[in-house]
């Protein structure tokens, strides 16, 4: 086994706004987080940068909080931390669609939290906002309650400690039991660990900017999130995931 590898509150109950409400992850200020190279993903979402022509979106994003001694990352292909974060594009309409959405795992019960946490919209990184997932591939998943059009799914594991969550992959499909119809839109499983197929993505640091992953406009109700634990310890966590999309 590998050594496996946020809180404001949401300005009107979601994270995407397109007006001054916070601290934004795309308001143009001195402390917006954009990363070095624009052509490079928050976490390693790839190069897309969304739509062309569209609204860039935005999140509030939690203060950042650093507690203990980091344990080495000493994982293969591992991109540097990122100082901001890119703009991304997504079409006019797109909407927070996960907060307050159900949530359900292969871990159907957490060792720490509640699945709820997930999309309840709170992204702090202390104690009480996060769930712990047993060890080994586990995953989440969020049901939208209806097909829509995803644009975007940005993730935040825990992030008050640099590390690296192994496996990370990003699934949509129409299918609740993701055996027909499924579209991966993000995998860094770089050895197929897993044993879901190599991913051409890159292992990333976890910090406050959480994972920007580009839904490209891929139709379907449910989006499953696997990791299989992280540098730190062999457990799995999550404290927010939202999903951006257009219904119907």
């Amino acid at each position: 086994m590998k050594n496996k590898l946020i809180a404001t509150t949401l300005c009107a109950f979601t994270a995407f706004a397109l007006t001054n409400c916070g601290e934004k992850a795309a308001d143009g200020g001195a402390d917006t987080p954009v990363a070095d190279d624009a052509s490079a993903a928050v976490g390693g979402g790839g190069s897309s940068t969304g739509v062309a022509g569209g609204t860039q979106l935005e999140t509030e994003l939690p203060p950042e909080l650093i507690e203990g001694t980091p344990k080495p990352m000493n994982v293969p292909g591992l991109q540097p931390e990122p100082k901001k974060i890119r703009d991304f594009y997504v079409p006019e309409g797109t909407e927070l669609l996960s907060t307050g959405k159900t949530v359900t795992s292969s871990d159907d019960a957490p060792i720490i939290g509640e699945l709820e946490l997930i999309t309840d919209g709170d992204k702090d990184a202390g104690e009480g906002y996060f769930v712990e997932l047993l060890d080994e591939s586990q995953w989440v998943q969020i049901d939208l309650e209806a097909a829509a059009e995803i644009h975007a799914v940005w993730v935040w594991h825990f992030h008050s400690q640099k590390r690296a969550y192994h496996d990370v992959i990003v699934q949509i499909s129409d299918d609740p039991e993701f055996e027909t119809g499924v579209t991966t839109v993000y995998n860094n499983d770089y050895d197929d660990s897993s044993g879901m197929g190599k991913g051409a993505d890159s292992p990333y640091v976890e910090t406050r900017y959480g994972l920007l992953v580009d839904g490209l406009g891929t139709k379907g109700r449910y989006v499953r999130l696997y990791s299989n634990g992280n540098t730190s310890n062999d457990m799995n966590h999550y404290i927010e995931v939202e999903v951006y999309g257009k219904k119907g």
